[in-house]
């Protein structure tokens, strides 16, 4: 079955505090977005690459990829106004059926297990999607401005890459855009397909603040 991954590279590092896009960042020398790529060539190396990036980023990309002598195959495509528009414009480049991962391009420590059990997982259910464990207290806040705690055990934190059946993806992503569109998950479900979840790493941390840069270098290490 062909396999396919959306990277998702977006970001313009307003959080982070420069002018560099967080992705392009340095950590061990490299970008973020070449280890991220890294990850899923590892993982299997026929796997089809499909790099999600604004226009205006591209041809700073390829000088990167130039400097940095990188050359894993990989399809430039235009992002979107949105997240949703973004993927919509990669899924124009899955010209197979398979399965199709939407990951991240600043979450370059996702484990490979976890990349194998979505992709495994997904060709049995169609649609999975990693998490971990809540692990502090959790408090729903009230109308009435008071709080109250709420069961963590009820809750997961959701992480990338999200899996699915091609075609499955693709008909989601002919429904009109909503707000509420927060992920490839909430798209699928709007169609009343049931998501199906899988263990994810700690590690696989989501690098938007000068922080998580500190703690990516830390892991790295």
């Amino acid at each position: 079955m062909v396999q396919y991954v959306l990277i998702l590279a977006g970001g313009r590092g307003v959080r982070m505090g420069g002018e560099v896009p967080k992705q392009f960042l340095l950590v061990k020398g490299k970008p973020l977005l070449m280890h991220t790529i890294e990850a899923f060539y590892s993982y299997n190396p026929h796997i089809k690459v499909i790099l999600v990036l604004p226009s205006s980023q591209q041809n700073y990309w390829a000088d990167l990829c130039k400097v940095h002598h990188f050359s894993l195959v990989h399809t430039v495509v235009d992002g979107g106004e949105t997240r949703f528009h973004s993927v919509k414009n990669g899924l124009a480049y899955v010209t197979t059926s398979g399965l199709v991962g939407v990951h991240d391009g600043v979450r370059p420590f996702v484990s490979q297990q976890v990349i194998a059990s979505c992709y495994t997982l997904a060709a049995q259910k169609k649609a999975v999607i990693p998490v971990v464990n809540v692990i502090e207290t959790v408090r729903h806040l009230l109308p009435d401005g008071t709080s109250e705690t709420v069961d963590r055990e009820e809750y997961k934190l959701v992480q990338t890459p999200q899996v699915f059946e091609a075609d499955l993806l693709k008909r989601a992503y002919e429904q009109p855009f909503v707000p509420s569109f927060t992920d490839d998950a909430s798209v699928v479900e709007a169609l009343g397909f049931p998501v199906y979840l899988t263990e994810g790493n700690r590690e696989n941390i989501k690098i938007t603040t000068p922080f998580d840069l500190r703690m990516a270098e830390a892991i790295i290490k």
